[in-house]
Order: structure tokens, then sequence, then C-alpha cells
């Protein structure tokens, strides 16, 4: 049996510049990843299965739909093999949250079956097969920070200056889908993102339309703002999680014991790049 972890995405940044005819949004992000995230699991079978457990099971489904098996047909189907294997996801990740937790299972799936198959597939090629399983499968497959151009697909390795710090995640428990607040963003185009001007000086311009559907959403950043040691509080990818990064551990440490019981939350720390994502 091997396995792959499948770490939580954040948008530390996230510029809405223009609709596209096509339906999708060019945009400017800054992806980051945590230490928490979903777990994929994988045993020899003469079958293609995937069985979910944990907390977020039942939202996120084992159906044909789900990004692990569409990861698995499409990888299979590049590669020039039969798709076998017995998967099992443990569902950490809040479902339509933000976090692009389908995307990083999505991306783990094709890390995990490159090893279990004997692919030897490199990263490069896994982040080019990726671009048609959805915008931010790409970034998740190197769980790497990065500067995003186009849909979110074209990447370039960045160091924001992240890596380590501790990070408190909240959710309102509210499923927020992509769609309806990016069709509340107002068309107004407020400027480039860019990465080396330091964090202050970036936004996430689908706040207001998600703070328009879900107005929770508010209070969790304005609590998170009340909370000594925070560095940057926002919301993170089309909502509902916020984020809030500290200065040290004992002060998120203190803010996720106060965390209201109705609210979901994580307190890990931001990734380090390549610490545990191989192909």
């Amino acid at each position: 049996m091997d396995s792959e972890h499948a770490p939580a995405k954040l948008n530390l940044a996230l510029h809405v510049r223009r609709r596209r005819p096509d339906g999708y949004h060019d945009l400017e992000t800054l992806f980051a990843f945590t230490d928490f995230g979903d777990t994929l699991t994988v045993e020899v079978a003469d079958t293609l299965s995937l069985r979910v457990e944990g907390e977020f099971a039942g939202p996120a489904g084992a159906g044909a739909d789900n990004l692990v098996l569409r990861a698995a047909h499409a990888l299979a189907a590049a590669a020039g093999v039969e798709p076998k294997a017995a998967l099992t996801l443990t569902k950490r990740i809040p479902v339509a949250a933000g976090l692009g937790g389908g995307s990083a299972d999505g991306a783990a799936a094709l890390r995990l079956l490159n090893r279990a198959w004997g692919l030897h597939r490199p990263l490069d090629w896994l982040t080019e097969l990726a671009a048609d399983l959805g915008a931010d499968v790409p970034a998740c497959v190197s769980s790497a920070t990065s500067f995003g151009t186009g849909k979110g697909e074209a990447l370039v390795p960045v160091d924001a200056g992240v890596a380590g710090m501790p990070v408190l995640i909240l959710n309102p428990r509210i499923a927020v889908s992509t769609g309806p607040v990016f069709a509340g963003w107002d068309g107004i185009d407020r400027g480039p993102l860019d990465p080396a001007a330091g964090l202050d000086a970036s936004r996430n311009d689908l706040t207001a339309p998600a703070l328009e559907l879900v107005p929770e959403i508010a209070t969790l950043l304005e609590w998170l703002d009340s909370r000594p040691g925070l560095t940057l509080a926002r919301m993170t990818g089309s909502g509902g999680s916020v984020f809030g990064l500290f200065a040290d551990q004992s002060s998120a440490a203190a803010a996720a014991r106060d965390v209201p019981a109705h609210w979901w939350s994580a307190c890990t720390t931001m990734r380090t790049a390549g610490c545990d994502t191989r192909a």
C-alpha cells in the first residue's frame, strides 16, 4: 500500500482581471499550500474503485465525477494502461470551501498512480495533463507556492515568504459554489498582482461577491482581525473559507482554542515546497 498527501490550497491573493468570451476569467493569483489536507491511499486491485471516508466523505462522494477517479482515468488513457487500483480517500478538507480540496485530491491521484503503475512521468508531464481536470489542479500537482495567471494554470514558482508560518483556517460550514461568486464579480479590473510587492499590496477580488451570498464570511474575517499576533486575514478562492497568518505558533494556538464550536477550523502551518510531493 502507498499513500499521498493532498495539501489544502490557499489563495494568498486573487486578482480578477477580465471575463473571457469562453466564460472563464483571466486572473492572477498566489497559490500556497498548507500541511493540513486529505490523504489518498492505493492498493493493488483488478479494477478501479474509490472509497471515501472522513468528516466530509458525504459531500465529496465517490461517484464518477470525483476528481480522484477522473484523474485516474485521464492518467491511464494518456499513459496507455488499464486503470486498476483500489483507492481510499480520507476527506478532511471541506467541500466547496475555496480550499481546492477536490483539485488537491485529483492531483494526489496523478502523483500516487504515477508511482503505483510504474509510469515514472515527471511532475511537469502530470501538470500538463492536469490542465483538463480543472483550473486549480495544475497548481496542486506540485503543491508549491506559485504565481498563477490565465485560469490559474500558467504557473511560475515564487517565494511569498510564508513557508512554515502558522495559519488558522476557518469555514462557516456553508458550501459556496464557485460559479455564482464569479458571476457576482462587478467586472472592474482593479489592477495587476505583483508577487514581489508583498501581501499587503494584494487583495481577493471575489470577497465582495462572496459576502453578498454568504454574509457569515465577514464575521469570520472580523473575528480573525481581532486576534493578537495576526499578520494577515483574507478569504481564499471564492470562499467561504478564510485564513489568518500568525507571527508565532503560540498566537495561532491561542486563537484556535477560542474558535466558536459551530465553525469548522484547522490550525496548521504553511507548507514548505517539495517536502512531501513526489512523482
